[in-house]
C-alpha cells in the first residue's frame, strides 16, 4: 500500500520540479496548462505525504525548503530523461510534428526570419511554432525553448549549435548626413561625428576596427552621439533620417545599402566586437533532437545559405 501511494505521487514530484524552474505557482501552472488551485493542491498533498514542508510561499514567489530542493535535485535529471524518451517515441512518426518553442532577436526575426516561417509551416503542417521575439539572452532550459537563433561569435560548450550563415557589420550613414557633416576618411575621425550606437551596459561607448587587408593594429575610438538604442532597427531608422553614423549588422542594413538609402563608410576597415560574426541555431545538449527542430534548422540553413548580401 505504501509503495502504491508513492507511485501515485510521481506527477506531484514533477510539478514540484516545474515550480522550481519557474519560480512561482502561477508561472508553473501556466507552463503545465493547469489551474493555480490544482497546483497548490498537488503540492499540499506531496508535503503531507513527505511529512515536511517543501516550499515557502510568499506573495510574489515560491522558494524551496531544504527538503524541497533535495527532492528536486534528486529527480530533475530523471524527469528530463523521461521527457527525452517520450520525444524520441513521438518522433517515430514519419513527419515532423508538435509544438516548437523558438526565440530570436527582435530585429533579425522581424526583418529576415519571420518571413521565412510561413513556407516552413506549409511544408510541415504537423508543426506549430510559438515565437518569442526578444533581445534578452534567455536560459533555454529554464524558459522552455526548443531552439534559439543567436547572432554571436561563439556558443557555450553545453549547447549544440548549427551555423546558419556568416554575418557582417557595416558602418553606414544617409546621404543627407554626409552632405551636412562630411564622410570620415578613417576610424580616427569618428569621434568628431554624431555616432548612433547600440546600447550596452558597461564602459563608455567605443567602436573598434581592423583593416580588411594588411596587418595594421586594431583601432579603438570613443564615440558619442544624439541617439542610442538596444535595437538595430531603431538605429537604422535614425540613420535613415540623417541623425548620424550607425554601425549595423548586415541583416538590418543590407536592403537599405542595396537601395542606396544608406551609404557604406570605411569599406577598407572591418568592425570588431560590435556584433557576432555568425548566425547560429542553438539548443541545449540532448541525446535526441526532435524532428521538428531538425527540420527547421535544415530549412533555415538552406534559406540563409547566401547570407545577407549587399548588391550595391
Amino acid at each position: 500500500m505504501k509503495t502504491k501511494k508513492i507511485d501515485a505521487l510521481w506527477s506531484h514530484v514533477h510539478w514540484l520540479t516545474v515550480i522550481a524552474s519557474q519560480g512561482s505557482f502561477t508561472a508553473a501552472a501556466a507552463r503545465l496548462g493547469v489551474s493555480k488551485a490544482a497546483m497548490s493542491l498537488r503540492i499540499a498533498e506531496l508535503e503531507q505525504a513527505a511529512g515536511v514542508p517543501l516550499v515557502r510561499r510568499t506573495t510574489r514567489s515560491v522558494q524551496l525548503t531544504e527538503a524541497g530542493q533535495t527532492l528536486v535535485d534528486a529527480t530533475t535529471g530523471a524527469f528530463a530523461e523521461i521527457a527525452h524518451g517520450f520525444e524520441g517515441v513521438r518522433d517515430l512518426a514519419t513527419a515532423p510534428r508538435g509544438l516548437l518553442r523558438l526565440t530570436m532577436p527582435v530585429a533579425l526575426g522581424r526583418q529576415q526570419l519571420v518571413p521565412l516561417l510561413p513556407a516552413f509551416l506549409r511544408a510541415h503542417p504537423g508543426v506549430r511554432i510559438e515565437l518569442d521575439l526578444s533581445d534578452r539572452l534567455s536560459s533555454l532550459t529554464q524558459d522552455g525553448f526548443d531552439l534559439a537563433i543567436r547572432h554571436a561569435g561563439s556558443v557555450p560548450d553545453t549547447h549544440v549549435a548549427w551555423k546558419l550563415c556568416p554575418t557582417q557589420t557595416f558602418l553606414t550613414a544617409s546621404r543627407a548626413y554626409l552632405r551636412r557633416q562630411g564622410s570620415p576618411a578613417s576610424p580616427h575621425e569618428l569621434p568628431a561625428h554624431d555616432c548612433l550606437h547600440y546600447l550596452r551596459s558597461g564602459d563608455a561607448p567605443c567602436w573598434s576596427f581592423e583593416p580588411v587587408k594588411g596587418r595594421a593594429d586594431r583601432v579603438t575610438v570613443p564615440i558619442a552621439g544624439p541617439f542610442a538604442a538596444n535595437n538595430s532597427e531603431a538605429l537604422r531608422d535614425a540613420a535613415l533620417a540623417g541623425a548620424g553614423i550607425a554601425l549595423l549588422p548586415d541583416f538590418t542594413a543590407a536592403r537599405d545599402i542595396a537601395a542606396g538609402r544608406l551609404i557604406r563608410l570605411l569599406p577598407t576597415w572591418r568592425s570588431v566586437g560590435a556584433f557576432g560574426e555568425q548566425l547560429f541555431a542553438v539548443r541545449p545538449y540532448a541525446a535526441h533532437v526532435p524532428r521538428a527542430v531538425d527540420a527547421l534548422v535544415g530549412y533555415l540553413r538552406e534559406s540563409l545559405a547566401g547570407g545577407f548580401p549587399v548588391d550595391r
